[in-house]
C-alpha cells in the first residue's frame, strides 16, 4: 500500500520537474471549496453500512506551469475539514429493519469522524484557459488527522437487538478511533469555467481510498481492515493571482 502512495507523489511531482518542455505558464489562483461525501469504512470482519453522509470544506491552492500540447498541466493542493465516518445497516435475514425491544424503534447508529484533510494532485486539463469551459482530471496523495468523533443511535448499546440481526459485529459500536493519521489516494474528474473577470467555477467529483485503518490491524486486534473509502461531490470557486501575460502564452 506504501509503494501505491509513492507512486501517486512521484506523479505530482514529475509534473514541476517538467517544467519547460512545454509552452511556459505561471498562473496561480488560490480559493474556497464546499461539497459533500458519501463515506463507507471497510471494515473486516464485515460491518453492514450505508453511506455516512457529511460536509466538507476549505481552501483550494491551484499553480499551472505549462501547456504541453493541449494538455494544461498543474499542482493543486487543498487544506479541509471533513466529516467522514460511517452508518450502520442494522437487518434481519429478511433485510428488514431490526426492531429494538426496549424502545420499539428500528436501530439505528452512525458514527462521525472529523479529519482535517490534504490533498495534493497532479492535474492534466483540456479546454479554454482564460475563457469558456475545460475539463480536467486529477490524482494523488492525501493525508487526514482525526479531531474528533461523536456517536448517533437510538437505543442503549447494552440493549440492543443482537438476536435478530443478520450480522452480529458490534465491537465498534464502542471503539474510538485509535489511528488518528489517516493517508490514501483520491482522483476524479471535474469540469471547469473561466471567465478573465470572475475567475473559475469548477463541478467535480472524485473517489478517496484510504490506505491506513482507523483501529489497529495486528493479529491480536478485533479488525484486520477499517480504512475509509469516499465519494466526493465539490463546488470550487478560484480566483487569480498571478496570471502568465498574454504576449507570453502561445
Amino acid at each position: 500500500m506504501l509503494k501505491y502512495l509513492a507512486t501517486t507523489m512521484l506523479l505530482v511531482v514529475s509534473i514541476g520537474l517538467r517544467a519547460q518542455i512545454g509552452q511556459y505558464r505561471n498562473d496561480l489562483s488560490i480559493g474556497v471549496n464546499g461539497g459533500y461525501i458519501l463515506n463507507q469504512v471497510g471494515f473486516s470482519p464485515k460491518v453492514n453500512q450505508s453511506m455516512h453522509g457529511g460536509a466538507t470544506g476549505g481552501f483550494t491552492f491551484r499553480y499551472v506551469c505549462e501547456k504541453y500540447f493541449s494538455t494544461i498541466c498543474a499542482i493543486q493542493a487543498e487544506l479541509n475539514y471533513a466529516s467522514l465516518g460511517w452508518k450502520e445497516d442494522i437487518v434481519d435475514v429478511d433485510d428488514h429493519p431490526v426492531i429494538n425491544n426496549h424502545t420499539g424503534l428500528a436501530e439505528e447508529y452512525s458514527r462521525t469522524i472529523n479529519y482535517f484533510q490534504i490533498p495534493v494532485f497532479a492535474q492534466l486539463g483540456w479546454g479554454r484557459e482564460e475563457r469558456g469551459f475545460k475539463f480536467f482530471v486529477q490524482a494523488g496523495p492525501q493525508i487526514g488527522f482525526c479531531v474528533g468523533e461523536s456517536t448517533s443511535t437510538n437505543f442503549e448499546l447494552s440493549e440492543r437487538n443482537t438476536q435478530d440481526r443478520v450480522n452480529n459485529t458490534v465491537a465498534q459500536d464502542t471503539m474510538k478511533v485509535e489511528n488518528k493519521f489517516d493517508y490514501g489516494i483520491a482522483g476524479g474528474l471535474a469540469l471547469e469555467y473561466s471567465h478573465p473577470k470572475v475567475g473559475h467555477f469548477i463541478l467535480e467529483g472524485r473517489y478517496y481510498y484510504g490506505l491506513g485503518n482507523i483501529y489497529g490491524d495486528s493479529k491480536k486486534d478485533y479488525f484486520g481492515k477499517s480504512n475509509h473509502s469516499s465519494i466526493i461531490i465539490k463546488l470550487p470557486y478560484l480566483f487569480d493571482l498571478v496570471k502568465t501575460k498574454v504576449a507570453e502564452r502561445k
